[in-house]
């Protein structure tokens, strides 16, 4: 089976893949001194705490990724990525290299499927047409196996 990419409007919890991506920060201020936005607010409100908790203590370099469980989700992991800066913005290297350290993960945990939300164009403030340049492009630089979707939750350019 070869590469195949999906671009789909919807939610990111409802993708039918063994792992999801939660665009997540740096991990330099604890989650529960934050108030999850976004794609990580949803994650917490479905999947619940158990797997922010499993997160580790140090920071993730801009671009890392990490994963955990999947709470209470369907999915069988949650992917991590510090897809943002301390400031809160997101750049063409956060996004193509957040794109590139998830799928690698996934790859090595030998999952079959991902799904990512468009990093960056949230919290991060990066032009979503931009970063889903960006995350296409990385993704068929990786020559991955995995079957990816993108989740564009909203509708806005």
């Amino acid at each position: 089976m070869g590469m195949e990419v999906k671009v789909v409007h919807g939610d990111l919890l409802d993708q039918d893949v063994d792992v999801i991506v939660n665009a997540w920060n740096r991990n330099i201020i604890p989650w529960w001194l934050l108030l999850p936005q976004g794609v990580s607010g949803a994650i917490k409100h479905r999947a619940g705490v158990r797997p922010f908790l499993e997160l580790p203590w140090r920071p993730l370099p801009l671009g890392g990724a990490v994963i955990t469980s999947a709470g209470r989700l369907k999915h069988k992991a949650i992917i991590h990525v510090a897809g943002i800066n301390l400031f809160w913005q997101a750049s063409e290297h956060s996004i193509r290299n957040s794109v590139s350290n998830a799928l690698n993960l996934a790859t090595a945990e030998g999952y079959s499927s991902i799904a990512f939300p468009v990093i960056g164009a949230g919290s991060g403030s990066f032009p979503k047409s931009k970063a889903l340049e960006i995350m296409t492009k990385a993704i068929a630089q990786s020559h991955t196996l995995l079957r990816v979707i993108i989740a564009d939750f909203d509708e806005r350019p």
